[in-house]
C-alpha cells in the first residue's frame, strides 16, 4: 500500500483519485503518522445473496418473542 502525505494529496487530489478508481490504495500520513485510509469503493454486488447462507449457524429460541422477565424492568 503506497503513502501520501496530506499536503501532496491535496495538491495532486485528482491524479491521486484517479490511481485510486483504478484500484490502488493509499495511507494518508500527517507529519510522517498515519491517520487514514484511501482506497477504492467495493463494487456493487450485482446478484441477490443466496437464501440460507448461515443456514444452521444459529437457533431462535421459541420464546424469542415472549414477555421479558420482571428482571429486565427492576434493578
Amino acid at each position: 500500500m503506497n503513502t501520501i502525505d496530506i499536503q501532496d494529496l491535496v495538491q495532486n487530489a485528482t491524479v491521486v483519485l484517479d490511481r485510486v478508481a483504478a484500484g490502488e490504495q493509499f495511507v494518508m500520513t500527517r507529519d510522517g503518522h498515519p491517520i487514514a485510509e484511501l482506497r477504492p469503493v467495493s463494487p456493487h454486488r450485482l446478484t441477490s445473496r443466496p437464501f440460507g447462507l448461515a443456514a444452521g449457524a444459529f437457533v431462535v429460541p421459541d420464546d424469542f418473542d415472549g414477555p421479558l422477565p420482571e428482571s429486565v424492568f427492576h434493578e
